[in-house]
């Protein structure tokens, strides 16, 4: 960057685009050229910053100033005072929540300062379409490393010293993985790239491919020289079309810059990725199953052994890391394995991207060491609780078949071993944040409704034993809870763990059993009182005007959408019980806390 040149970075990563940030793009170009700054001014894009809830985003650099929540009709100001007369447009930048204080600089912003970005290095400062961005950020030098110092045996002990685990759930080691299916018998073996990214509120592979797809596929690269493959493929499903147009034409570029195809890098080592679209089955993110929808049959998980390492893709040995993995791979091998095992805890090593949701006031993708606490997560980058009276619940934590943990183990680092043993797994990623408006009987209800609808309903356990259970979870929060339904969801979830046939069955009952571990209270107040605490449940709400409070506004009944509340002008509300279809309306529409 020249010494008087400014660089404008448009966040086009998917929510930012839902935003208008190509307009606002098309806008800032148009309104740059017309201004005549007199200094070299760069209007660009870049994928996602990660903080989504405030987009769109623009950065203007060298100063790192950050405008948040940008609309069109802000850009004329934004060029007028900030690029034209130095002036920084102070109504767009963050408030911090805790201060209100404006925060021009984003490394300053509570949200990014607590972060150690590896696998986010580049997202939010190359633009993704650009290889020429990519090279001048190092890219491709750990392939170059790879081929001509190290070879495939040091490449695989790099990795296996790193420490490094699958960023997809189950943590097995990577460069054990990489070993096996080097040594696997055969001479065609293949790569495969899972970015069928299910979980509910999970966005982490879709910005990484959206933000830094070269990344990822020197990290493809990479693996397939190590195990000697000469083909790979990524499976990414079709509703990430914005990904998967990035990720074809950055496939398109490094194969026009000698990075795949033949004899890359002058040597004998050939290798090709094709893309392979997904139709959005969660049951896809398991291997086996995965396997099966890239070779064209449904998407149905098959008995392990033989595993994919031996026999995977059309029956040859098959190497699978999800996204995340394979996006840390060039930093593991340009900076070293010592270097990437300095970061995290004894048996996790590395960092590990959370898509944070729910209700915490900074909410998005935030990359942290492993060994961060849940508590210094949330009230972290997370920015503490959104509304402080209603205060922490709980986080349900490792998608839908992951588990819900209460305060108590607020301090639990998250690492592999600490969140297995408290019933609960680590996941690709997710983790929502639940205050005391929630009712944890209604979120176990919630995920169990998930993991039925997407069970692909080949083994019984599954098929049966997870709809079983969500209707007895459904009886409990109706009002028709028994007290034997508590000792069959536990017996039942622990038997479904143990002999589901993949891993969507073994972990599908984790919702359940931990907030029948963590929460059981709930449970009891909902069959024994027959009322639920959070208010949630509607089969337990019986709703009545408070005739002290009510000041006869009629406004409840202007919201009614049932014709269930009786009012004549100047007269006081009453509410047709039989009528009311517990829908709250007349709660959310009632200023004087009247309606209970």
């Amino acid at each position: 960057m020249a010494k008087n040149e400014i660089t404008v970075l448009i966040c086009q990563g998917t929510a930012c685009v839902s935003g208008k940030a190509p307009q606002i793009r098309e806008a800032l170009e148009s309104e740059v050229k017309k201004a005549k700054l007199g200094r070299s001014v760069k209007v660009d894009f870049t994928g996602c910053h990660g903080f989504c809830q405030r987009g769109p985003i623009i950065i203007i650099e060298p100063e790192g100033i950050f405008y948040c929540d940008v609309k069109l009709e802000d850009v004329h100001e934004v060029v007028q005072s900030h690029l034209k007369e130095n002036t920084i447009v102070e109504r767009l930048l963050y408030k911090d929540p805790a201060t209100g204080k404006a925060v021009p600089h984003y490394r300053d912003i509570t949200f990014y300062k607590d972060q150690q970005r590896i696998v986010l290095a580049n997202c939010g400062h190359i633009n993704p379409e650009e290889i020429s961005e990519y090279l001048d950020a190092g890219g491709y030098q750990a392939l170059k490393k790879a081929m001509s110092e190290m070879g495939a045996e040091k490449v695989i002990n790099e990795i296996k010293k790193s420490g490094l685990r699958g960023r997809g759930g189950a943590g097995f080691s990577t460069g054990v993985k990489w070993g096996l299916c080097r040594a696997a018998k055969g001479k065609v073996k293949y790569v495969i790239c899972n970015a069928d990214e299910g979980d509910p509120g999970a966005f982490m592979d879709r910005s990484i491919l959206e933000g830094d797809p070269h990344a990822v596929i020197e990290g493809i690269i990479i693996a397939g020289y190590a195990i000697g493959a000469g083909e790979a493929y990524v499976y990414c499903r079709a509703e990430y079309p914005l990904a998967l147009k990035r990720l074809k034409k950055a496939i398109a570029q490094a194969e026009e810059k000698g990075f795949l195809g033949r004899n890359i890098l002058g040597t004998e080592f050939s290798f090709a990725i094709k893309v392979k679209e997904g139709a959005g089955a969660f049951v896809c993110g398991e291997e086996t199953a995965l396997i099966a929808s890239v070779e064209g049959r449904r998407g149905m998980p098959r008995p392990r052994p033989p595993f994919p390492a031996n026999e995977g893709l059309w029956g040859k040995p098959t190497l699978i890391n999800n996204v995340e993995t394979f996006a840390n791979i060039s930093h593991i091998l340009v900076e070293g394995a010592e270097w990437f095992s300095s970061i995290g805890t004894g048996t996790s090593k590395g960092t590990k991207v959370f898509a944070l949701a729910g209700k915490v006031k900074n909410t998005g993708l935030i990359e942290v060491p492993m060994g961060t606490t849940i508590r210094e997560l949330v009230f972290g980058p997370g920015g503490g609780m959104l509304d402080a009276k209603a205060g922490f619940k709980g986080v349900q934590i490792g998608g839908p078949s992951g588990g819900c943990l209460p305060e108590s183990l607020l301090d639990t680092p998250i690492d592999y071993e600490s969140i297995t043993k408290t019933g609960a797994i680590m996941g690709s990623g997710g983790m929502v944040v639940l205050d005391e408006k929630a009712c944890m009987v209604d979120i176990a209800k919630f995920f169990l409704k998930f993991t039925v609808a997407e069970s692909c309903g080949k083994c019984v356990p599954c098929r049966v034993g997870l709809k079983r259970m969500l209707e007895v979870t459904e009886e409990i929060s109706s009002g028709n809870g028994k007290e034997e339904h508590l000792q069959f969801l536990q017996e039942m979830g622990e038997n479904i763990r143990k002999t589901a046939l993949c891993g969507l069955g073994n972990t599908a009952p984790n919702p359940v059993l931990t907030t029948l571990k963590y929460f059981a209270d709930e449970y009891k107040a909902h069959i024994e009182d027959k009322t639920c605490p959070a208010h949630v449940c509607t089969g337990l709400i019986k709703f009545e005007v408070i005739e002290e409070k009510c000041v006869k506004c009629g406004l409840c009944y202007k919201a009614c959408p049932a014709g269930a509340i009786e009012w004549e002008p100047k007269g006081k509300a009453k509410i047709d019980k039989e009528k009311c279809i517990k829908c709250k309306a007349c709660i959310e529409a009632c200023r004087f806390k009247a309606i209970r």
